[in-house]
């Protein structure tokens, strides 16, 4: 997708002549213009734009405003500044400010171009990835720590959104006008995206509260609940997925028997009935395992820290295995998912 460069100047010629100078390079970013800093705010709230170069200079709310605005809102969006007084004093500012570079007027059109192009590079220089389970790659950021700006694009409609990572944490997230925990919400919602990695990550304030994996589930019964509304249908969809994730021509006797000849008399399970009140959890777990792509359920262990444990074997009703804390438990688990 062609990514969008926001020019903001309020001399009407210079932007005429920098977006016809720049329709060269429209396979690989588009314009858009504004003719100050208070109409370029309302231009980063419609679109999503990879990166400003704003004039200095100009009237209502200038270059430095709109630049501690963006490094406030939008601190992955890079900006490069435009002045017609280049000072060491000023370039100091720029770059406190935020600022990834800077082009003193009269410039070369082209040479402003390779600017951009160069700082777009970054966008993806970790790598970019189709058609996967946003929420699945996640948790891998999380599990490795990795400082990263996440760039993502949903397949289906097309939204974009961003997601900022220091050290696997989970710092802020922003989406179609949405910003912190609602984005992060909508974006986790989407079943197949275009991932791009940047390597880096230039904000340093949480303002997400929750962690990332209680984000992914309320974003999982979130996208539920709409389903609901949308689908009346919804309960018998459960029970159509709870079935197609089990196997249900094994009775309790075929499995006391698997287990017995499998493991012998100190399986260390004491009971094995079926309880339909845990159908609703399997259900749950169910779709949060289609969310992750992660395959289907096949059995569960309950650890409640008291005399007995619980395994669940998804059935038409639920199985439940009440086994000692001492039992074989990876044994008995591996027996049951074969």
């Amino acid at each position: 997708m062609v990514k969008k460069v926001l020019v903001v100047d309020d001399d009407h010629e210079m932007l005429i002549s920098l977006k016809e100078g720049l329709e060269k390079y429209g396979e690989t970013f588009s314009v858009l213009l504004a003719g100050d800093g208070h109409f370029a705010v309302e231009k980063l709230k419609e679109n999503p734009v990879s990166l400003v170069v704003t004039d200095l200079k100009m009237p209502h709310m200038d270059g430095f405003a709109l630049l501690a605005h963006i490094m406030e809102q939008y601190p992955d969006i890079p900006v490069i500044i435009i002045t017609a007084y280049s000072t060491p004093k000023m370039e100091q500012l720029a770059s406190e400010g935020g600022a990834v570079g800077y082009i003193e007027k009269p410039f070369m059109i082209d040479n402003l171009a390779q600017k951009i192009m160069g700082s777009l590079r970054k966008e993806s220089e970790g790598g970019t990835l189709h058609s996967v389970s946003s929420g699945m790659f996640l948790q891998l950021i999380e599990m490795e720590q990795k400082t990263c700006t996440i760039r993502l694009i949903d397949k289906l409609s097309e939204k974009q959104g961003v997601l900022m990572f220091k050290n696997g944490e989970m710092l802020d997230a922003r989406s179609n006008g949405l910003q912190g925990e609602a984005a992060a919400h909508e974006i986790f919602s989407w079943d197949e995206t275009t991932i791009s990695i940047q390597n880096s990550c230039s904000l340093n304030k949480k303002k997400i509260k929750g962690d990332l994996q209680a984000i992914l589930l309320e974003a999982m019964r979130l996208k539920d609940e709409a389903g609901q509304s949308e689908t009346p249908k919804i309960q018998e969809t459960d029970k159509k997925v709870l079935e197609e994730a089990t196997d249900s021509s094994n009775s309790i006797n075929a499995i006391r028997s698997l287990l017995k000849n499998r493991i012998g008399e100190k399986s260390g399970v004491e009971d094995l009935y079926q309880d339909s009140t845990w159908d609703g959890l399997i259900a749950q777990i169910t779709r949060i395992g289609a969310f992750f792509t992660a395959g289907k359920l096949k059995a569960g262990y309950i650890d409640r820290d008291e005399s007995n444990d619980f395994i669940l074997v998804p059935r038409e009703k639920t199985l439940i295995l009440s086994v000692s804390p001492k039992c074989p438990r990876d044994r008995i688990m591996q027996v049951l998912c074969e």
